[in-house]
């Protein structure tokens, strides 16, 4: 193929790539109804165990919960449904990240909680499948990933709204490949993705007594997408959130800086686009005390979805450590699915003995080591701790 041809055929896809995103801006345009759970009769949580060490931590995580929410279960209120069929060897066999009986089983549910997914690189043992995650995210319309980061001595009590469907990865897998010399891949911004996060940001800061909302992007080199992000923030800020201030960050400063109390002083929330997101929030739980600490909310209108934000572990498994994994990022994600489904009582009991075992008493220590407390061990001592605060 001439250069001419391969220039005309690049054109055309690009074309198409263009006409499926303004499809979409329309159905995000429908899409504004939000779910009351307090009219409710009953809340459905799906639980997706995962891959590796996965069904390990969510057996504790499931513990935790049965305690916390046992009046709930009992009655019927709540139930815990089990969707099997996502491990990666179905998934290999099927040649599909997202099983339709699997998304069939997700949309009946209110809420999803999630084990960590093995997304195949180059060299795994398994078909170049795309992330099962950004399957989810997008089939279920979860824009926003909401990551909590707190380190007390060090006065930070930051949240992170990351934009989580657009961005550089709505199209990982739609790149043009124009010829052995060039290939061209896509980030991309929509009007209604920009204020959608954003609004969720300043909402939360209204309704915690937050008065600031950083904005994090590469605004100085990417002019359209990340100038429009930026400008898109304040806008919203000062046409309805007036009483909270927007500050302006680079995304290689904060990954650079975000210690320093000169220049965190006023980081509260933070908004960023999906990639950036992506990149500091797991810089920032590193900070915490490491990946195996923290975890995250995908939020939207109808669905929800609640994980850790770690792997699978396989170093873990494969030396036979899996029962040592610390499973407190899935806990952790426990009780934000709590409180967004309307007992956030609940998930302040769960804080404060997460605050005690992990914190101030440890007297059961967790880091991986078969010579230290097991998962169950930790969920153990973590139940004791809720009995007696509850």
């Amino acid at each position: 193929m001439g250069t001419e041809e391969q220039i005309k055929a690049a054109e055309a896809k690009f074309g198409d790539l263009i006409r499926a995103e303004l499809a979409r801006i329309e159905t995000m345009k429908e899409d504004s109804e939000i779910k009351d759970f307090s009219k409710l009769d009953h809340i459905r949580i799906g639980i997706l165990p995962g891959d590796g060490i996965g069904p390990i931590i969510m057996e504790q995580a499931l513990r935790v919960v049965n305690e916390l929410l046992k009046d709930e279960i009992a009655s019927g209120k709540v139930e815990l449904h089990i969707i099997e069929g996502m491990t990666i060897e179905r998934r290999s066999e099927l040649n599909q990240s997202l099983p339709d009986d699997v998304m069939e089983e997700c949309k009946k549910c209110d809420v999803l909680v999630k084990g960590p997914f093995v997304t195949p690189r180059p060299g795994d043992p398994w078909p170049n499948l795309l992330s099962a995650n950004s399957l989810l995210r997008r089939g279920l319309n979860l824009f926003a990933a909401v990551r909590p980061i707190k380190m007390p001595d060090r006065n930070i009590d930051w949240t992170f709204f990351r934009e989580n469907i657009e961005g550089e990865y709505i199209l990982g897998n739609k790149g043009i490949e124009v010829n052995e010399d060039l290939a061209i891949d896509f980030k991309v911004l929509t009007k209604p993705g920009a204020e959608r996060i954003a609004r969720a940001a300043f909402e939360f800061a209204r309704k915690n007594g937050k008065k600031h909302v950083t904005v994090v992007t590469k605004a100085n080199i990417v002019k359209l997408v990340d100038g429009n992000f930026v400008k898109t923030v304040h806008r919203i800020g000062e046409e309805e959130y007036p009483e909270i201030e927007v500050n302006d960050k680079l995304v290689d400063a904060t990954a650079a800086k975000m210690l320093d109390p000169e220049f965190n002083k006023d980081m509260e929330v933070v908004v960023l686009p999906n990639l950036y997101g992506d990149i500091v929030t797991d810089v920032a739980a590193e900070h915490q005390g490491g990946l195996g600490t923290a975890s995250s909310s995908n939020i939207g209108n109808k669905y929800a979805l609640f994980e850790a934000i770690h792997g699978t572990a396989p170093y873990l498994i494969s030396h036979g450590r899996g029962n040592y994994a610390n499973p407190c990022s899935l806990i952790r994600a426990m009780g934000e699915m709590m409180a967004h489904i309307g007992f956030a009582d609940r998930k302040a009991i769960l804080e404060k003995a997460l605050e005690i075992t992990t914190v101030t008493e440890r007297k059961v220590v967790l880091t991986t080591e078969i010579k230290d407390a097991s998962a169950a061990e930790f969920t153990d001592y973590l139940i004791d701790t809720i009995k007696g605060l509850e």
